[in-house]
């Protein structure tokens, strides 16, 4: 038996037999993490065969899309594991995945819960700040992804939401640095499962690196227009205060975010090419030496889902295909996100333009990742475990009490169901009837005693279908529709229940409004729940809610808590 294949052997030589057997071709499969799906990618997707991209590109890192069932995923895996295994030194694959425990699906970044516990989005987390909560839904994220073989997380993303324009504050813990700090602490625990990272882990990719949130305009740079990051207000290094928390939690994994920081000491380029940040600051200052994953697409053009998207190669959009790779080990980098051209770190290095030995040195934290999580010695899973396992009836109720606990009153009272006539609810917005709540159904606003209208958050719609994907720009309801809220807002006492993926500008809405609840990812069992008193709603806002949009544009991306007269401040909740 081959060294490394002997459990019984540390870890570090375990890597140390290993890597020195390696071909080239094999160390640069080690450097690619990108999709896969259960089955043949959808038509318009332009990636390889997953059997090239194991077989042929010695490639071992995979963020799973879609959801499925959970013994599909943990055979499926199993099928995985198997081909890899009959590679020539049966190097283990790591599957990892996106968020997928609570309600936004985005092909960029996140999926619905499926199969798994649904919890609130990480902004709900926020909003009941408990860090015991957190580290327990992290826990429970470990064992569901552990069931099916998932043992890399994508998240969590501790940005700042700093700028509310800002498209992915929903996957952020809000505004406030030091709540970030404590709750990305807990969230690491959850996920170990125990003191370090081992077997029974889940590793987590924490992100977006150096802090993706002061984004100029609001801007985000998935897209050319947003590639921007911005600091008017001199706040650099308050965005790092939560990654100096996860680096002091054990975080193993970092992904830096796309984009490029101007008016800062540091290049303007593109965060997965900035040597001064990821080597600079994040390995020599804060002395971080484990694994450095790009964001998606940094180096080559794709087609995704049918749609052209050019690389995010911000500042360095001069550069071939091949320099961009060659930037981004320089930079520091260890594995280049979305991407599968294994043979550009191959032709470099033939090339005498890097040397074997920087190469080694990335395979090396990648190879001592999967031995740590017990990969090589138990890479299979059970599937019909993992059916009893994952959303369980104990998690599934342990989250849908998160989505009622996070619930904000920002105005009430709630209506109290006394023991008279049932009264008459018109209802807006659910696909739930309300008979179950004790109240009758009434069919318009002027037949009612009370309505109940559900909303989301406003935002811009995008020409693009990728695009589309995240809610972004104006946070301000357009004038017909307002109209239509307000109308209603008239005619009948209502409470309003809004789901903030981000701030909101609703300062007539909250005016109007007999009672005002946010929620922040919730079934409408859980809403109806809270608005008729068999739940207690017990957040408070984890970012401030602006007065008006001039408010907003005025504002510096990059400073917290900046509005003196906020509609609703940071911490509002009247539970």
């Amino acid at each position: 038996m081959m060294r490394y294949r002997d459990p019984a052997l540390s870890v570090e030589d375990r890597v140390s037999d290993l890597l020195p057997r390696m071909t080239l071709e094999e160390k640069a499969g080690l450097m690619f993490h990108t999709l896969a799906v259960i089955g043949d990618y959808p038509d318009g997707a332009d990636f390889p065969s997953l059997e090239e991209m194991v077989g042929e590109r010695h490639m071992s890192h995979f963020n799973l899309y879609g959801t499925h069932a959970a013994g599909t995923i943990a055979r499926w895996q199993n099928e995985l594991q198997q081909r890899a295994r009959e590679t020539r030194l049966g190097i283990p694959v790591t599957l990892s995945t996106d968020p997928r425990h609570a309600f936004i699906q985005s092909v960029a970044a996140s999926m619905s819960a499926g199969a798994f516990s649904q919890w609130p989005e990480p902004l709900g987390l926020a909003a009941i700040g408990d860090p015991a909560l957190v580290r327990r839904y992290a826990d429970i994220v470990r064992r569901e992804y552990c069931a099916v073989g998932i043992r890399v997380a994508l998240h969590p993303q501790i940005d700042l939401a700093t700028e509310p324009r800002w498209s992915r504050i929903s996957g952020t813990f809000g505004e406030d640095a030091a709540l970030t700090s404590r709750l990305v602490t807990a969230y690491l625990e959850g996920l170990r499962g125990g003191p370090e990272v081992g077997p029974r882990s889940v590793a987590a990719m924490v992100k977006h690196f150096p802090g993706g949130g002061p984004q100029k305009d609001g801007l985000d740079p998935h897209y050319a227009n947003g590639r921007e990051q911005v600091y008017p207000g001199g706040r650099f290094e308050h965005h790092l205060e939560p990654f100096r928390a996860a680096l002091a939690a054990g975080a193993t994994q970092i992904m830096p975010y796309y984009g490029m920081p101007v008016g800062t000491p540091y290049e303007e380029v593109g965060f997965g090419f900035n040597r001064g940040v990821v080597t600079g600051l994040l390995r020599e200052e804060l002395g971080f030496d484990g694994i450095v994953c790009t964001d998606w697409t940094l180096v080559t053009d794709r087609v995704v889902f049918g749609e052209p998207i050019p690389a995010r190669a911000w500042g360095v959009e001069h550069l071939s295909p091949p320099e961009r790779v060659l930037k981004i080990i320089e930079a520091g980098a260890d594995q280049l996100g979305g991407e599968h051209c294994t043979e550009l770190v191959i032709e470099l290095v033939r090339s005498g333009r890097v040397a074997e030995d920087r190469i080694d040195a990335s395979v090396r934290r990648l190879l001592r990742e999967k031995f740590v999580l017990g990969l090589f010695d138990h890479p299979f899973v059970d599937p019909d475990a993992a059916e009893e396992i994952v959303g369980n009836a104990v998690y599934r109720a342990e989250g849908a009490a998160a989505q009622r606990a996070a619930a904000t009153l920002l105005k009430g009272p709630l209506p109290a169901l006394g023991a008279g006539a049932a009264p008459k609810v018109y209802a807006e917005g659910f696909t739930t009837g309300l008979a179950a709540w004790g109240v009758e159904t009434a069919e318009h606003p002027g037949a009612a005693d009370l309505a109940v209208l559900r909303i989301d958050a406003p935002y811009e719609k995008r020409s693009t279908w990728y695009e589309s994907m995240f809610r972004g720009g104006r946070l301000d309801f357009p004038a017909e529709r307002l109209a239509e809220i307000l109308a209603l807002l008239d005619a009948v006492p209502t409470v309003v229940v809004i789901n903030l993926d981000r701030p909101a500008v609703i300062p007539e809405i909250a005016e109007r409004a007999a009672a005002l609840v946010a929620v922040y990812g919730a079934s409408d069992e859980a809403v109806l729940d809270v608005v008729f008193g068999r739940a207690t709603p017990k957040g408070r806002l984890p970012f401030q809610l602006p007065r008006s949009m001039a408010e907003v544009e005025a504002g510096r991306p990059d400073v917290p808590q900046e509005s003196a007269d906020p509609l609703f401040p940071f911490g509002a909740g009247l539970c």
